[in-house]
C-alpha cells in the first residue's frame, strides 16, 4: 500500500507492472501508466456517483486489488483489508470489489449479508456473473455492478455493459472485443511481439468475443478461443456453461474442450455438485443443440481457483 501511495503521489513515476493471472496460459506483465490508473479511478467514481473508503478483499498483486487501493487512496482514505472474507467488522467502508465465487460464499452467511447491505456498491468482476447469483444478491438488498475489463485496461472499464466515460468499444470482424480510451496499457514488459498484435492504433484487442446491442450495451460471450470443434460441430463453450448455470441444482460450473482422438475436442463440464451426465445433457438440449451438450461430466467439490479468484482452467484440464 505504501509503495502504491508513493507511486500515485509522484509527479513523474515509473510505470506500474502487473502480472496477469495466467488462467489460460503463460502470465503476461502488463505495463500501466499513472495516467491510465488515475483515469480509471476517476471514471469509476463518476459512474458510481460517490467516493469513499474501499474494503480490500481481493489480492493486491492483481489489477482489481490495485484499483481498490488506488480508489480508496485517491478518495482520501486508507483501504481496509478484509481478512478471511469477513465483512462483519468492517463498518466504515463504502465500497468493495469481489469475484462471483466470493459473493456466492458470502450469501450463505446471514451476518455477512447484513454487513454487505451497508455498502454503497459491490463491484463484481473476474468472470461471468450468473444471473441467478445476481438476483439472489439483489433480493438480499445488495447493490451489485457487474464489471468487465482486464489488466490491460487498468481494471474494469465497462459497468453493467456500459463503457465508462472516455472508454470506446467496438468489435473486430471475428467478433473480438476492442477497447480504447485513456485507461489502456502501454504494452507488455519485454514482449514487443505480443504488444504489436494486441495493442493496435491505441486499442486493446481482447481475447473475448462479444456483441453490442442496439442500446450500445456490451454482452461478453466468452473467450474468442472458447469455440471448439467437436465431432465436426462448432461448440461455443461459454453458451453451454451459461445454460448449465441455469440448472437449479448446479452451484458452479466450468466447461472446457480437451483434446480427444474421436471427437477432436471433447466437451467436458466440471460441475458442483454431482449431476448425472444424462440429466445434464438433456438439460442443455432443452435450449441448445444436443450436439453442444457435454460428452463428459466431472463432479468436483469446488472449482479450483487462482489467487485472484478466477477459475484455474489449467488445473481443471489436468483432471481429464
Amino acid at each position: 500500500m505504501t509503495q502504491l501511495r508513493t507511486w500515485l503521489e509522484t509527479d513523474d513515476p515509473q510505470h506500474l507492472v502487473i502480472e496477469t493471472s495466467g488462467s489460460s496460459g503463460r502470465p503476461k506483465r502488463v505495463v500501466l501508466s499513472r495516467d491510465a490508473v488515475v483515469a480509471s479511478v476517476e471514471a469509476s467514481a463518476r459512474r458510481l456517483g460517490e467516493r469513499g473508503q474501499w474494503l480490500l478483499a481481493v489480492p493486491s498483486s492483481y489489477v482489481a486489488g490495485v484499483q481498490v487501493i488506488a480508489r480508496s487512496l485517491l478518495a482520501g482514505h486508507d483501504p481496509r483489508v478484509v481478512a478471511d472474507l469477513d465483512f462483519t467488522g468492517a463498518t466504515e467502508g463504502r465500497f468493495t470489489s469481489l469475484v462471483p465465487t466470493q459473493l456466492h460464499r458470502l450469501l450463505e452467511d446471514g451476518s455477512q449479508v447484513e454487513a454487505l447491505r451497508r455498502l454503497h456498491t459491490i463491484l463484481l468482476g473476474g468472470g461471468p456473473l450468473d444471473p441467478g447469483l445476481r438476483r439472489r444478491a439483489e433480493d438480499a438488498g445488495l447493490r451489485i455492478v457487474a464489471t468487465y475489463g482486464a489488466s490491460e485496461t487498468a481494471g474494469g472499464c465497462v459497468y453493467d455493459g456500459e463503457p465508462l466515460d472516455g472508454v470506446t468499444l467496438d468489435l473486430a470482424e471475428d467478433g473480438r472485443i476492442r477497447i480504447g480510451g485513456p485507461t489502456i496499457f502501454e504494452g507488455y514488459d519485454d514482449d514487443p511481439a505480443l504488444t504489436a498484435i494486441t495493442l493496435v492504433d491505441g486499442r486493446f484487442w481482447t481475447s473475448d468475443a462479444g456483441r453490442i446491442d442496439d442500446d450500445g450495451r456490451l454482452h461478453v460471450l466468452g473467450r474468442i478461443d472458447d469455440v471448439v470443434i467437436s465431432g465436426g460441430v462448432k461448440v461455443p463453450l461459454p453458451a453451454v456453461a451459461a445454460r448449465i448455470r441455469e440448472h437449479p441444482d448446479v452451484h458452479a460450473v466450468e466447461v472446457l474442450g480437451v483434446p480427444d482422438d474421436e471427437w477432436g475436442a471433447r466437451v467436458v463440464a466440471f460441475v458442483v455438485p454431482t449431476l448425472s451426465r444424462k440429466k445434464l445433457r438433456n438439460w442443455v438440449a432443452e435450449e441448445l443443440p444436443r450436439t453442444w451438450a457435454p460428452q463428459q461430466v466431472v463432479a468436483v467439490e469446488t472449482l479450483p481457483l487462482l489467487p485472484n479468484g478466477k477459475v484455474d482452467r489449467q488445473a481443471l484440464a489436468g483432471l481429464v
